[in-house]
């Protein structure tokens, strides 16, 4: 059972949603400062931050209605609009998340030339399409999932259930083109960049004849990056895709369990991207260290902001 008081976990998402609105509003305006200071193609994690943001908001919106709504008062097509804006925003997530991989694993593999222009020129059609093809995926929603005042665990009136044959079969389909395929192309990408820098590295030590390691704090730094964007991602699908199912089988109360997990997911992938940035990290790092300074008793949660110098990243990745 996957039952859960209400009120547990709208602190506990609380807390959660603090820390993913911080981190990700920070990506966000990262993201348009280095687009105006270098013209660098930063609409991805732009559109990912927002989305980031706004499906935190949304989600927490919903919760609070729902937990205020004792006697169900506030009608159906409120909660169902929400709902279907959170899901069509959870969609946006995981294709931006898996575009964004793909956008640096190309540049990374690819030598400079006409594909890496081709991938410039379709970044932002591909970023406008991403939530259009959300809101088209998650509409039918409307039709197939029935409205439930309440389920197998507790009373809850905003929630929508696909308790038919159909709306189980859509659950089964949305789940899949949301969760699983940008799973696959997030690991067909993290596979990519590591062959290639396992390469480029072997490359390095055979120059050196073996006489000492290659330096490759950038590559290693990306390879980090990479690795955990996909161990965050997978631990992410297994969850929702346990809860979604006890959701449609059972007809658990469950549905706020997959908005604290989306919460943490959302958190701890703005957490990475920020450290595969190197020019965020170290921004953020001063930022931290500014606050520190202000209270002497906080030295001790400094974090390093110059790291020992490494050599120059392979051709493609920025940082």
């Amino acid at each position: 059972m996957l039952g859960t008081n209400k009120m547990t976990l709208w602190v506990m998402t609380g807390f959660s949603a603090v820390t993913t609105v911080f981190f990700n509003l920070f990506l966000f305006l990262m993201s348009l400062h280095n687009y105006r200071r270098r013209k660098k193609q930063q609409s991805i994690m732009a559109a990912l931050s927002l989305a980031n943001i706004t499906h935190q908001l949304l989600c927490y919106l919903w919760m609070s209605m729902d937990d205020m709504d004792a006697k169900c008062h506030v009608g159906q097509t409120p909660y169902a609009v929400l709902l279907v804006l959170i899901f069509s925003l959870k969609f946006s997530i995981m294709w931006d998340s898996s575009l964004l991989t793909f956008y640096y694993s190309t540049k990374l593999v690819s030598a400079p030339g006409r594909r890496h222009a081709a991938i410039n020129r379709l970044v932002a059609p591909a970023v406008l399409m991403v939530p259009l093809c959300g809101v088209a995926t998650c509409t039918p929603m409307l039709a197939v999932f029935h409205a439930a005042n309440h389920t197998a665990g507790n009373k809850d009136c905003g929630v929508l259930m696909p308790d038919t044959k159909p709306g189980q079969i859509y659950e089964a389909l949305y789940l899949i083109l949301s969760d699983v395929l940008p799973g696959v192309l997030m690991i067909k990408c993290c596979v990519s960049i590591s062959a290639h820098l396992a390469r480029h590295l072997g490359h390095m030590k055979a120059s050196s004849n073996g006489a000492h390691l290659p330096k490759t704090g950038a590559q290693m730094r990306v390879i980090r990056m990479s690795l955990s964007l996909v161990v965050v991602f997978l631990v992410f699908l297994v969850v929702d895709l346990y809860v979604n199912y006890q959701i449609a089988v059972h007809h658990e109360n469950a549905i706020t369990l997959t908005f604290f997990f989306t919460s943490v997911y959302t958190a701890a992938a703005a957490m990475v991207l920020i450290y595969g940035k190197r020019s965020m990290w170290k921004v953020l790092a001063s930022e931290c260290h500014v606050c520190v300074d202000a209270c002497p008793c906080l030295e001790s949660l400094k974090v390093p902001e110059q790291e020992v110098q490494s050599s120059r990243p392979p051709a493609g990745i920025k940082n």
